[in-house]
């Protein structure tokens, strides 16, 4: 019965890691943060966003290099995504997975928030998750 069990936790574990459920380490050092626009910034309906980074490298979702990955912005998200999946694709979680660097987004007027999570080539948030400050903007 041991065997079986054990047998049984192995296949769960393999089967959890082929799913990308195991996320990738983090560089030491490395950060992501949001260029512009800035914390507290009254801007119009088209946001003109800009990404930076430190210490890890941009690169398209198809590039499975170790030590790179692409952003995502995260639209008035109160949570960062759950680690063991990779980060939904949806209004509120938007993907640059071709290594884009800035993108202009549509946002309704009133106070949004915004934060980026920097990601492995299959959209997995790295460990410990690169994220930037959240900071809120007034759109008008």
């Amino acid at each position: 019965m041991r065997i079986v069990i054990g047998v049984a936790a192995c296949l769960l574990a393999t089967a959890a890691m082929a799913q990308g459920i195991v996320p990738p380490k983090a560089p030491h050092g490395a950060k992501v943060f949001i260029v512009s626009p800035k914390d507290g910034a009254t801007v119009g309906q088209d946001v003109h966003v800009v990404f930076g980074v430190e210490g890890i490298k941009v690169a398209p979702a198809t590039d499975t290099t170790s030590g790179s990955g692409h952003h995502h912005l995260l639209i008035d998200v109160k949570e960062l995504p759950p680690m063991n999946a990779p980060i939904p694709a949806d209004a509120n979680h938007k993907h640059y997975g071709k290594g884009q660097t800035e993108d202009t987004i549509h946002l309704a007027p009133g106070d949004h928030t915004l934060q980026l999570d920097f990601a492995d080539y299959r959209h997995m948030q790295f460990d410990p998750p690169l994220v930037s400050k959240k900071i809120t903007i007034h759109v008008k």
